[in-house]
């Protein structure tokens, strides 16, 4: 038995982790925090040129709460892409946010994380592309940090889904960002 301790305990300094009982070493660990990032975004169901940009007027578009499905809102079809009664999932939808940021959280880096967009998402920060994900299935995260303004500016978060590649889905898909934001 003290051959395991002493075994797990050497596993974790060589890790540069602290054990359980050593609270002077973890307070010296600096803490990963994260916020809820689900309210306050505009909608607009198709696409729009430039949406993207921090200049764009989206003020005419949808307030909502993320997670949101758009295809939920639509009509019932007794067939669709598929071949099967459904709610039609294809088409474009964007999403916008804008959000600042103190001074107090310069110097550290900023995440923004997804856990789904029904699919073929791409993001910007402040008019720069962050990424582009394919998949509607899996969560992802890109760094803000180069692209923010950290002295009380607005940033602007823009998210456009397009689902009109995907109609073979034998399921209802969903669109648009059906899952929780956080950011860190």
């Amino acid at each position: 038995m003290k051959q395991l301790v002493w075994w797990c305990g050497s596993l974790f300094l060589a890790c540069g982790l602290a054990l359980p009982d050593c609270p002077a070493q973890t307070s010296a660990l600096p803490g990963r925090q994260t916020w809820n990032f689900d309210n306050g975004w505009r909608f607009l169901k198709g696409d729009a040129t430039g949406a993207e940009q921090p200049l764009f007027d989206a003020s005419q578009w949808r307030q909502l709460n993320v997670p949101h499905d758009w295809s939920i809102e639509g009509p019932f079809a007794e067939t669709n892409a598929t071949g099967a009664p459904a709610r039609s999932c294809l088409g474009v939808g964007w999403y916008r946010k804008e959000f600042t940021l103190g001074t107090n959280l310069a110097g550290r880096r900023v995440f923004i994380e997804f856990d789904g967009v029904m699919a073929n998402s791409d993001v910007w920060i402040n008019g720069r592309h962050a990424g582009q994900r394919p998949y509607g299935y899996v969560s992802f995260s890109y760094e803000l940090t180069p692209h923010l303004n950290f002295d009380g500016q607005t940033n602007l978060l823009a998210v456009r889904a397009d689902t009109s590649k995907q109609p073979a889905s034998r399921w209802y898909t969903g669109a648009g960002i059906y899952r929780h934001v956080r950011w860190s």
